[in-house]
């Protein structure tokens, strides 16, 4: 059998479900997981279903006989095949936690992605991507060359095929022609607090003001700086104890925990844009180890 993941949007009317399950029963297909979300607000529907099909029925046939039912409701529907491993170009600056914590995950088989290459304005991790058998991109970036330099960016994406941009702590703003031609495509990690700060030494600013939460916030990139859909985010209590140091080592640990969880939700094709929010499916329950194993 082969794992497949379909996922399924369109204007919200009735026989949706039934005319996809039928479908795929026809087909010899037998639907392992299954989630959906009517959103009444936007009158949208979304799902998310991962099923086995039988050895002999090739994805472009599964596609082909399911385009009548595509066209039917006016869908935008897509399979996955589960074996499939997306390919990841990384981007970082001078801060490694995320992408060290990345690294690691994808060595031990916890993102199954293939990472393409380190796209990095510094020298800082060259040795530790090197170390890991993955190309290593410095690419400087100044006032004077930040087109020249995001050309380069993106004739690395055109080369390897990449799939999903991961800026793991990357500290240059990207154009609105980038954020527009990669859009849904591009996902940053920065931190977030109530109240929020911003600028220079935003941990400290938070220490200063006797912050008690200290968050992370992991959302889609778009041409409005920090204000793409946000697809997860998570917080850590703070006491009167921890110091400011306390607060940059627990806040680097959020980060890279919710970038992390953002990846692997992107990869297992859980997350739907809708407008200026996210549908964001939960890992099903005993799916993580299958799902990790691709």
């Amino acid at each position: 059998m082969t794992s497949y993941v379909l996922t399924v949007c369109c204007k919200s009317t009735r026989g949706i479900v039934a005319a996809i399950t039928g479908y795929l029963a026809e087909k010899g297909c037998n639907i392992v997981d299954s989630a959906q979300f009517d959103d009444l607000e936007t009158g949208l529907f979304f799902m998310r279903l991962r099923f086995a099909s039988q050895e002999g029925t090739s994805q472009e046939q599964l596609e082909k006989g399911f385009a009548v039912i595509a066209e039917r409701f006016k869908m935008r529907a897509q399979f996955h095949n589960s074996k499939h491993r997306m390919k990841v170009l990384l981007m970082v600056s001078r801060f490694g936690h995320c992408l060290n914590d990345l690294l690691y995950r994808w060595k031990i088989g916890a993102l199954p992605i293939e990472i393409v290459g380190v796209v990095s304005n510094h020298f800082d991790y060259q040795k530790v991507v090197v170390n890991h058998d993955i190309p290593f991109h410095h690419i400087p970036v100044t006032k004077a060359n930040k087109v020249q330099a995001e050309a380069r960016i993106m004739d690395v994406v055109e080369q390897t095929g990449t799939e999903l941009i991961v800026l793991a702590r990357y500290m240059q703003i990207l154009s609105d022609s980038m954020c527009q031609k990669m859009s849904g495509k591009i996902i940053n990690i920065h931190h977030s607090f109530l109240p929020s700060f911003k600028g220079a030494n935003p941990y400290k600013q938070a220490y200063e003001r006797g912050v008690k939460l200290i968050g992370a916030t992991a959302h889609y990139v778009t041409a409005d700086l920090d204000e793409g859909p946000i697809i997860e985010q998570d917080i850590a209590r703070i006491t009167h104890a921890q110091s400011a140091e306390d607060y940059v080592s627990i806040g680097r640990d959020v980060e890279s925990q919710v970038l992390a969880r953002a990846v692997h939700a992107h990869i297992h094709n859980r997350t739907f844009i809708n407008g200026n929010r996210t549908v964001v499916f939960p890992a099903s329950p005993g799916s993580y180890a299958s799902e990790r194993m691709g």
